[in-house]
């Protein structure tokens, strides 16, 4: 993940990319590898439909092997790791993104259990952002952020509930009622806490819904215009950029690409993307490909 790689870890008792849902995201881990980057880079999925940290990260402690004895077992498996990497010329990204991980999962024995509880909040806290599974996801993912965790996705709800093919103006009304409260209880819990202006918030999906009509009461897919927005990190608030056409279907003024959505975050949070490069297959990849543009009315 871009921001693991471009800015490192805060926290090497916890992952840099955690990814939240309260079930299974449909297409599931392909949503968060860490593509051509090390595998250290990928995001690790938790299930936070139960709340219990236990529940939620399974066999988050060996009850068999004291601590100091789970050590010197890592110690060993990862001294045969070395020596099986060093054999292979030191450039087993999949052994080594391993190691990383076995070295990670052993530090989130005590570090996973403070940081995933949110019944460690305050009554008032659990109240401001509500009881939903979302609620308790923005919630972690304050908690998460707070303790250097580079980069929280945050996803809805098990499988699909936005993707309205029918019943689209019940259920968005319901959605969208529901995702109110937690999202402001985060800008604002941010906000107070000091940590606003250095944490940027992306909400969106991966495309929008048609302006027309499917089968009567639905929505089909729209790839061609949809909203998102950012709060936080740097970006302008009180900012709309990027109209549509006078029927709502395709983004007409102020186009933004997909790499100029990620160039802009990447500048948001210090760094030029034209300059952030991995060497892969014998070249320097930008992490935004070739294209990518930042529009200065959102980060002025």
């Amino acid at each position: 993940m871009a921001l693991s790689y471009g800015l490192g870890n805060e926290n090497a008792n916890l992952p840099s990319f955690v990814v939240l849902c309260p079930g299974k995201p449909v297409r599931f881990s392909v949503l968060w590898t860490s593509a051509f980057l090390p595998a250290q880079h990928q995001g690790v999925y938790i299930n936070h439909s139960n709340l219990e940290p236990q529940q939620m990260i399974p066999w988050l402690t060996n009850e068999k092997l004291a601590k100091a004895d789970q050590r010197k077992q890592l110690d060993l498996m990862q001294t045969l790791n070395a020596e099986h990497l060093a054999a292979r010329g030191g450039v087993d990204v999949a052994l080594n993104g391993r190691i990383q991980a076995m070295e990670t999962a052993y530090r989130m024995q005590s570090a996973a259990t403070d940081a995933f509880d949110v019944n460690l909040e305050s009554p008032k806290v659990r109240e401001m952002y509500g009881k939903s599974h979302f609620s308790n996801g923005c919630l972690m993912a304050r908690r998460l952020v707070e303790r250097g965790v580079r980069f929280v996705q945050l996803y809805y709800g098990n499988g699909q509930p936005w993707d309205t093919h029918s019943k689209h103006d019940e259920q968005t009304r319901k959605l969208a009622a529901d995702i109110d409260q937690p999202i402001a209880a985060l800008i604002g819990d941010l906000k107070q806490r000091g940590m606003l202006d250095d944490t940027l918030i992306i909400w969106g999906g991966e495309f929008g819904r048609t302006p027309v009509s499917e089968n009567g009461n639905g929505r089909d897919h729209n790839p061609h215009g949809f909203s998102m927005f950012f709060a936080g990190g740097g970006a302008r608030g009180g900012t709309a950029y990027g109209e549509s056409d006078e029927f709502g279907f395709k983004a007409a003024v102020d186009k933004m690409h997909v790499h100029d959505v990620h160039a802009t975050i990447l500048h948001l949070l210090g760094m030029d993307h034209e300059k952030l490069t991995y060497r892969y297959a014998g070249r320097d990849y930008r992490l935004t490909d070739v294209q990518g543009r930042v529009p200065q009315a959102i980060v002025g």
